[in-house]
Formats: C-alpha cells, structure tokens, sequence
C-alpha cells in the first residue's frame, strides 16, 4: 500500500513540478501547522452564549439524543435517578474517575456507582464531556482514566454530562480549546465526537439504533 501511496505522490509533484524539498514549500507548511487557520465558519454557529445553548440542545435532539438543562452539578445524580427510572432501566452507573462526577452527591439516591472502565456487562454509563459543539449538538469525549473511552462505546445507555459553559459555536472554536487546555504536544490519545446514539441504516435503509455502540443517549447540561 505505501509503495501505490508513494506512486501517487510521485505523480503529483511531477505534474506540479516540485519534488518536495523546496525551502518555500516546507515553510509554508510549517507556518500553517503552527497557526492551525480556521476555515470558512457557518454564520449560524457564530452566536452568543443563550443562543448556543438553545442550538446545541435542538441538534442534540434532532441527532436522536434527550437533553435536559439542570441548575448546576450537584442536581446530576437526581436527574440521572429520574432518567433511569423513566426509562425502566436498573438504577447503576458506570463512571470514570473524573473529580467533577466524583464531588457529585450520589448518596442522595439509589444509584449503585462502579468505577473504572467498561468489561461490557455494564447496561449503564454516565460520562464528563470535554466540551460540544452547538452547530452539530455533538459532544466532545476525551480519553483517559478520568472518562474511559469504552464507557462511549459499549454499555446500552450514555448518559453524558456538560457544562453550558463548555459548548462551542463550531469544530473550529472547540479545537481551539483542545488545544489550549492540553497544548499540541500533549493532546488526548483520543477524542471521540458524539452526535446522538449509535446508529446504522446500510440494511436495506432501515434505521437500526444501537448499531456499533449505545442505544440511546441522554445528556446533562449544567448551567452556571
């Protein structure tokens, strides 16, 4: 494969006329990857703070997801009892080591928390998100211990907070605090981009849910 890779490459520096080593041409590379441009940014993303958060909960919900707005972090795990039960599902979660999910008042419900990540036996998971993006109503998950990337993937239900004050406009503006908060030599190993529950409809075009990961998806959005 590298070698038809390297043909095609070949190719290409031939009919421009270049060979890959000019000067000009790496440092314009160069200054790019270290400016990290935007491209063009829809107008319909470029909103304030009210306005983002209105956008982000009407794709989330177009994307097939619940969303649900509660006054700050410690009403969490009530939202999560009443989600739960609502959906006649067995009050447990699975979760990370995240500080911000731990410092939550579990003890107030009956939720039965485990830690650590998924073996696929777990029905339940709730996760923190980095971040999401309003034009999309997807949510930004970053890998490690704190929220494992297999809570994402493999229990039936997602249950994912945010904080309003993490949604961006766009992709653009949320890679900006990616790479502000981690820098580009430290990012994440893995960052998964969320938009509603797993699906597929390339059977004959039905719409089949839960299709290569869960099958529905409710997030939390914090305020404050």
């Amino acid at each position: 494969m590298s070698f038809a890779r390297d043909d095609v490459l070949r190719t290409i520096r031939r009919s421009l006329g270049v060979n890959g080593t000019e000067a000009s041409r790496r440092a314009e590379v160069d200054d790019r990857l270290s400016r990290a441009p935007d491209g063009i940014i829809p107008k319909r993303s470029q909103v304030d703070r009210a306005e983002r958060l209105a956008l982000f909960m009407a794709q989330a919900e177009t994307g097939l997801a619940t969303v649900v707005l509660v006054p700050d972090a410690a009403s969490v795990p009530t939202e999560a009892a009443r989600y739960l039960r609502d959906s006649n599902l067995p009050a447990t979660l699975r979760i990370g080591d995240d500080p911000r999910l731990a410092a939550m008042p579990w003890h107030a419900t009956t939720i039965e928390v485990s830690k650590g990540a998924s073996d696929g036996a777990d029905l339940n998971a709730l996760s923190h998100a980095f971040g999401g993006v309003a034009e999309t109503g997807t949510l930004a998950m970053v890998s490690g211990s704190d929220n494992p990337t297999t809570l994402n993937f493999l229990p039936d239900n997602h249950l994912v907070v945010v904080a309003s004050g993490d949604l961006s406009g766009n992709l653009e503006e949320l890679l900006q605090k990616l790479r502000a908060r981690y820098g580009k030599e430290k990012m994440p190993r893995t960052l998964n981009l969320i938009t509603g529950p797993s699906r597929s409809a390339d059977i004959e075009q039905t719409l089949i849910l839960g299709a290569h990961g869960p099958r529905k998806l409710h997030i939390i959005v914090v305020e404050g």
